[in-house]
């Protein structure tokens, strides 16, 4: 059995990865992949899969009801600090791909980090010589796969030249575009999900992978215009409806969503956006695209069960708003356009969200 194994088990990597393979096996039942997945940290997730025999149940949360499905893809769940278990996992050459979600603070280079943890499998996979494998990173980090190829290339320059040039030539690092709301669940076998999922990869798989490409999962040349897409049509959206939203009194994006004034304003936003929408890049996506996008995320934001708050996402607002709404007034006064009306306004309300002192925003 192909084998799949991942760094960060979790909630998001368990209604994504996982259940895109899942989907997939179920459409070539003659080749299934399995994860082995191991914990970023804490062995309390691990051991809860373990004791329900590697399965769950995936809850997808529309607006008018649930779908629930039974999980079977992860078969091996290993606490983060088993190092023989990690070791043993890179070893074995039936291992293909290796996916990672440790959000953008798990790119450090300490010894518990992403890049050093994958380094030592690698290491211990050329020692027994197991072939190529593809890393691929699913964090929400503009360039995520160049991101983690860099980390994990100086890491190996610095202890041992022939591992560099080994990695070089045998192990790839796809970049890749991932987005599906998850809240947390207290029960460890449920996670529950939005219906929506969006997977972009770009890259190359040396040893092969799962028919990924049968359920969903595009794959492209280049994921840049997909992030510049999410990050300024969702996220900044995100950010515009929190702001406003807080000001206002409400507490999560729905409720946003459904404030008249502030709906009109993410629809300005939007109409800002599409002109410098591919500025820079090495594409511009289609208005075909776009528009698709927007009809994709209208239901979403109006989805009142699952409950994204406001005051969660207003955190690091500073640095959201730097790579959203400023960065795309820069590209509009670059095209010789207006800032943009909407943008200011959501800056506007974070400086006075900042001047009352009420919410945590940095």
């Amino acid at each position: 059995m192909p084998r799949l194994a991942h760094l960060g088990l979790g909630h998001f990597f368990r209604a994504h990865q996982a259940w895109y393979t899942e989907r997939a096996n179920g459409l070539n039942p003659d080749e299934t992949w399995a994860y082995t997945a191991f914990t970023g940290r804490s062995p309390v997730l691990a051991e809860a899969m373990t004791a329900g025999g590697d399965r769950y149940t995936l809850i997808e949360r529309g607006a008018d009801g649930d779908t629930a499905s039974t999980i079977t893809s992860v078969t091996r769940s290993i606490p983060g600090d088993d190092a023989d278990g990690w070791v043993a996992a890179f070893s074995d050459p039936e291992l293909a791909v290796v996916t990672v979600t440790v959000t953008e603070s798990g790119y450090g280079d300490a010894p518990t980090a992403a890049p050093t943890r994958l380094l030592t499998g690698i290491a211990a996979r050329r020692a027994v010589g197991a072939g190529p494998l593809a890393v691929v990173s699913c964090d929400n980090l503009a360039g995520n796969g160049e991101v983690l190829h860099g980390a994990v290339a100086r890491l190996a320059e610095a202890s041992d030249l022939a591992l560099a040039r080994w990695v070089e030539r045998n192990v790839t690092f796809p970049s890749t575009m991932v987005d599906r709301i998850t809240p947390h669940t207290d029960d460890p076998l449920v996670v529950v999900t939005e219906p929506f999922s969006e997977w972009v990869i770009a890259g190359d798989f040396p040893a092969g992978r799962p028919a990924w490409h049968e359920v969903g999962v595009r794959f492209v040349d280049d994921v840049a215009p997909y992030e510049r897409r999410k990050l300024w049509l969702l996220n900044a959206a995100h950010t515009t409806m929190t702001y406003l939203g807080l000001l206002r009194g409400l507490e999560t994006i729905d409720q946003a969503w459904g404030d008249a004034e502030i709906r009109a304003t993410v629809e300005q936003l939007w109409t800002e956006v599409r002109p410098v929408l591919g500025q820079g890049l090495s594409m511009t996506l289609p208005d075909d695209e776009m528009d698709a996008a927007l009809a994709a995320l209208r239901p979403r934001f109006a989805n009142p069960r699952i409950a994204h708050r406001l005051e969660q996402i207003a955190r690091q607002g500073r640095e959201k708003l730097a790579q959203r709404q400023q960065a795309i007034m820069a590209a509009r006064i670059e095209a010789g356009l207006p800032a943009g009306e909407a943008c200011e306004a959501t800056i506007a309300a974070f400086d006075e969200i900042v001047r009352k002192g009420e919410f945590r925003v940095d």
